[in-house]
């Protein structure tokens, strides 16, 4: 056992770890398979040029990329995963290593396939995707030639993609800046002086010592504040990049440019932002019943995450968290709960921390293995049963996309991917919250739900909200400073927190710390992803097989549907507001009951 009492890798049961033999059996096997993707990388050059020649010589081509792509998914998985399981250890690095330079090489060497299939005329490529031969990859071409419209010149392209080299720079000087170079120093505490960091920044926050959290937030922020022009121009050349991109491309906005490919009307963005703003009244309910509960004169930015329930310990090991969630499953079925069952008791899930093993938690679905998750399960959260039930629900959404599509479209998108993960936790929320004899858990579980719904439904509505704005200003002609970042973002935060919060001076420096920004326009997804989980949670245990059933036609749409579709098919139209309403309405009740329940 490590001195610091974390075990090492090598003292984990093997019942415990997740089984990779379905990728590789062992590293060894892996090198064989690399040497494998290395020298079908050697025939790629030899299909440049005829793809527009037949059906057959396309499809020759499309049936290589699918052999090439699942040994390049498997590769890719095997060494990303064995890296997870501890970050220190040399040979995973090593793997890690290698395929990355021959994955470059290869997609480098891939890079005249796309453009050349959407230089087949409109009537030929028509005739082609009739021939029985594409069948399995007809949804992929056409999603293909959607873009047609707004591919370039092949001397522009080959401009476009050289400058897509420095995309991440700015980014990335981001993350170092602020992960690397601010110093935020220390903050006294009862246990003695301790790091602040933008990893402990939460940790302080959710201290119920008020002087920490304010001595904590003042510098954080202090640190934000000595760089505030730079960060500014950060992300000001952020948002210009994206501009540019989608100007050049010939979208209207980079808005446009960042829906497109899921085919998601601008209006869904709209209507999410009008709704929220219409439903602001049950957050700032929410907000003057967390002043009561914490006894404050005024609530201030820095007591938004302390906690008013007292955290509730049960134990609960793991093969009791796996009854749990499968008996708040049951609605869905025997078919969902066995095999998700069989998954978490089997080969599916890296269950403990280990010394060097990454934080956190996450799925990695993979299209001829099995869905893998990793986790740092502790035995006296309750949240981890959640994160576990989470991470089952992304496990079984790429299970039934793997079992139903070919390999070319089995992909969800993010705009999906939130929907199947967060409907498992409500399922679980309303399961304990109807068997839970314990008052204290009940009022720790409803303040849970009510908080992760805030997070995940105004929080990243507020967000997007901002990326809106300010691609506006820019798209405007406007530039963006300081002093007009930090002003729409204060506003921002005046409306969402409302009349019972006291901003401090350096409030709106958070509009330029969110590392989200810098990926624009996907934030939005995670509320409508939550809007969409909570409708269908209540229409599955409203109804019968049929409401079942349309919820599995989704999970099993894979990438053959645009998102919006899909979730049609699920049972809920994100195209209208009535989803985002009814996620507002469910919010304002738990906040009710949270009051009733804590009584202030």
């Amino acid at each position: 056992m490590s001195k610091t009492g974390i075990p090492a890798r090598s003292e984990i049961a093997q019942s415990d770890r997740w089984n990779l033999a379905k990728l590789f059996s062992t590293d060894h096997e892996w090198e064989a398979g690399l040497a494998e993707f290395e020298k079908l990388c050697e025939r790629i050059s030899s299909f440049k040029g005829n793809l527009g020649k037949s059906a057959s010589a396309l499809a020759d081509f499309m049936d290589f990329s699918r052999e090439f792509g699942i040994l390049e998914e498997r590769l890719a998985y095997y060494a990303e995963l064995r890296q997870c399981e501890d970050e220190g250890a040399n040979e995973a690095r090593i793997m890690t290593g290698k395929f990355t330079i021959i994955a470059a090489k290869a997609a480098a060497g891939l890079s005249w396939a796309i453009p050349e299939i959407q230089a087949i005329a409109n009537p030929k490529i028509e005739e082609f995707l009739r021939h029985e031969r594409l069948a399995d990859y007809r949804i992929y071409i056409k999603r293909l030639l959607r873009w047609k419209p707004y591919i370039l010149s092949e001397a522009e392209e080959r401009l476009l993609a050289i400058e897509n080299e420095a995309d991440g720079l700015v980014n990335d000087t981001f993350s170092v800046l602020t992960n690397v170079d601010l110093d935020f120093g220390t903050i006294e505490t009862a246990q003695g002086p301790r790091t602040l960091s933008q990893s402990s920044w939460s940790v302080f926050m959710e201290n119920p010592d008020r002087n920490l959290r304010k001595n904590a937030y003042d510098a954080f922020y202090r640190a934000f504040e000595s760089h505030k022009t730079t960060l500014a121009v950060l992300y000001g050349s952020s948002v210009k990049k994206d501009a540019i991109k989608a100007r050049v491309r010939g979208f209207s906005s980079a808005r446009e440019a960042a829906l497109f490919p899921d085919n998601v009307p601008l209006s869904v963005y709209d209507n999410l932002i009008e709704t929220i703003n219409a439903n602001l009244a049950p957050l700032h309910h929410y907000y003057n019943l967390r002043k009561r509960a914490l006894k404050l004169d005024v609530l201030r930015h820095y007591d938004v995450y302390a906690p008013i329930v007292p955290y509730t310990s049960k134990k609960t090991n793991w093969n009791e968290a796996v009854d749990v969630i499968s008996a708040s499953l049951a609605p869905l079925g025997n078919e969902y709960v066995d095999i998700l069952r069989g998954g978490l008791l089997g080969g599916w899930a890296d269950k403990y921390e280990n010394k060097g093993k990454r934080s956190g938690a996450f799925s990695a679905g993979s299209y001829t293995t099995d869905p893998y998750i990793l986790m740092n399960y502790k035995e006296d959260s309750i949240r981890d049963i959640f994160t576990l039930t989470h991470e089952g629900g992304h496990s079984m959404h790429s299970y039934f996309s793997a079992k139903s599509n070919p390999f070319m479209h089995y992909g969800y998108t993010i705009f999906e991917a939130e929907v199947a993960s967060t409907f498992n936790e409500e399922l679980l929320f309303r399961h304990l919250e109807k068997e839970s004899a314990s008052p204290e858990l009940n009022l720790y579980i409803v303040n849970k739900r009510a908080d992760d719904i805030l997070s995940t439904l105004y929080r990243q509505t507020m967000f997007a909200e901002f990326e809106k704005i300010t691609h506006q200003i820019e798209e405007s002609g406007e530039a963006l400073t300081v002093d007009n970042l930090r002003g729409e973002y204060r506003k921002l935060l005046e409306k969402y927190f409302g009349p019972d919060m006291v901003l401090e001076e350096s409030s709106d420096m958070e509009g330029l710390r969110i590392p989200h920004f810098y990926r624009a326009f996907y934030v939005y997804k995670y509320a409508t992803g939550i809007s969409a989980s909570l409708a269908l949670a209540q229409r599955v245990l409203d109804g019968g097989e049929k409401e079942r059933n349309d919820y599995f036609a989704f999970l099993k749409s894979g990438g053959s549907r645009f998102p919006i579709d899909s979730l049609k098919v699920a049972g809920v139209d994100m195209s209208s507001p009535i989803p985002v309403q009814a996620a507002c309405d469910i919010f304002g009740k738990l906040v009710d009951k949270l009051e009733s329940l804590l009584q202030v």
